[in-house]
């Protein structure tokens, strides 16, 4: 099993290979991703994330994902059009990746593994709304919706996860990404 989040490689939104060992020394907030979403419009709040605290060693990743409801269905070029043309998304993009299921790509089963539960709002009543809609996690630690998050540590270490409507400007976000950035 991998030892750290550096272990893994995948390819940008145009393919390319990347390391992930190349985010070394940095924080990093991984996200899987959909543009036909309800929780789409945290991208904005994902960006603001991202020119606010770049400069002091943050990266947002974007991993766009379809296991929920279909709800990623373009190609990666019409993802990555759609991302900077409508919320003007600058934080890296990679290509589409399996988050759950069949074909998990080896870095969520890492991350949803490592860190089996995510931090949510008390109020937070997402899991029952779409078990009313037949959408149940099918183990415990599955991504629950577009829009679950990861925190990274600058050593590479998983230090928390956090619920899909877990907003980006969410002070219990916040607070532990500026933690991991000290």
């Amino acid at each position: 099993m991998a030892n750290s989040f550096y272990d893994f490689n995948v390819s940008d939104i145009k393919g390319n290979p990347v390391k992930l060992d190349q985010y070394k020394g940095k924080a990093l907030l991984v996200v899987n991703v959909a543009s036909k979403c309800g929780l789409t419009p945290q991208y904005e709040g994902l960006e603001s994330l991202y020119e606010k605290y770049h400069a002091h060693g943050l990266e947002v990743l974007g991993f766009p994902a379809n296991e929920f409801l279909a709800q990623e269905p373009g190609s990666n070029s019409e993802i990555e059009e759609f991302c900077k043309a409508t919320f003007g998304v600058k934080f890296p993009m990679f290509s589409k990746i399996v988050v759950k299921g069949e074909g998990q790509h080896p870095l969520y089963k890492y991350l949803t593994e490592t860190k089996p539960t995510a931090v949510k709002n008390a109020d937070s009543s997402l899991e029952e709304k779409l078990a009313g809609i037949g959408q149940t996690r099918q183990k415990p630690n599955d991504i629950l919706w577009n829009f679950e998050k990861f925190l990274i540590g600058k050593d590479g270490q998983v230090i928390g996860r956090f619920n899909p409507d877990l907003a980006p400007n969410d002070a219990k976000l916040t607070t532990a990404i500026e933690q991991a950035l000290k």
